[in-house]
């Protein structure tokens, strides 16, 4: 079994709810994710960024962390959807790394694509003020991306209604 065929394998797990299961399969791959992440070959460390999340594996968010910062677009694609999937119900998971995201979607990121995964990234985090602004500006931005200014202001509104929600 490769580790692209063990990250769908967990990610079948996970949905069906067999967590023992699940800890043993990343028990079997924990070292050969860790060397993925680690390779020299950017669609090796991109793969194992993408299964931390199909194992829904929590303990490697500081990897994800790092894979935010990887030279390739494609690698911190990957960490951006791992990092996406695991926040849906923990929104630390987003906070955590919040000062990170507004980097790239605050144009840090060249790459447009990695720009508007880190905003819709930004939608499971708690709705801070700061990341409206943010986002709120990057949508009224002209210079910006079509597809990203979209993304920027869905994710502001629902950012604001789940702020007047708690309210």
């Amino acid at each position: 079994m490769t580790l692209a065929e063990a990250a769908a394998r967990a990610d079948e797990l996970a949905e069906n709810g067999s967590a023992q299961e699940l800890a043993t399969l990343r028990a079997e791959w924990d070292d050969e994710l860790e060397a993925a992440a680690r390779s020299a070959d950017f669609r090796e460390r991109a793969l194992a960024f993408r299964a931390v999340g199909l194992f829904r594996w929590r303990a490697k968010e500081e990897l994800l962390r790092r894979g935010l910062d990887d030279g390739s677009p494609a690698a911190r694609g990957s960490a951006l959807l791992s990092l996406e999937l695991l926040s849906r119900d923990h929104p630390s998971t987003v906070n955590s790394v919040r000062p990170l995201l507004h980097k790239m979607t605050a144009d840090e990121d060249e790459n447009s694509a990695v720009r508007r995964l880190a905003v819709l990234t930004l939608k499971n985090g708690s709705a801070q003020r700061e990341t409206i602004v943010l986002l709120e500006g990057l949508a009224a931005d002209d210079g910006a991306d079509d597809n990203l200014r979209r993304a920027a202001g869905g994710v502001a509104q629902g950012l604001k209604r789940r702020a007047q929600e708690k309210r």
